[in-house]
């Protein structure tokens, strides 16, 4: 079932909320910035940043995706390893909100998602 338009909302506030207190200082954004994304039930965090060898392309390296499982009520949190595929985040798997996905991805404790 996909997230009701007040849910969708509240994720609004509380990523811009997130990316007020992360995103580096406007005069360092053409350089690195961070983007979000709704997809579905999963919220998505990349790094922006233009290619190193040829600044006139941009790239976007993902930091985390969160999944709202509806039938748990809980948000799955997941990083993106050297594979490049998407794993459960093993300390926090799951968590009860997207407030307690930012905490676990704002420590970063072992450096799983800004390095």
């Amino acid at each position: 079932m996909a997230l009701s338009e007040l849910e969708r909302k509240r994720i609004e506030k509380v990523m811009e909320a997130f990316m007020e207190r992360r995103r580096p200082p406007a005069h360092v954004r053409d350089r690195l910035d961070f983007v979000w994304r709704l997809e579905g039930q999963s919220v998505s965090l990349y790094e922006v940043r233009p290619l190193m060898d040829d600044a006139s392309r941009i790239v976007e390296n993902p930091v985390f995706k969160a999944t709202f499982v509806r039938k748990s009520g809980r948000w799955k949190l997941y990083w993106q390893r050297a594979d490049l595929k998407w794993h459960g985040y093993d300390p926090h798997p799951e968590l009860a909100s997207l407030e307690d996905v930012l905490q676990v991805v704002e420590k970063d404790e072992y450096a799983c998602f800004f390095g």
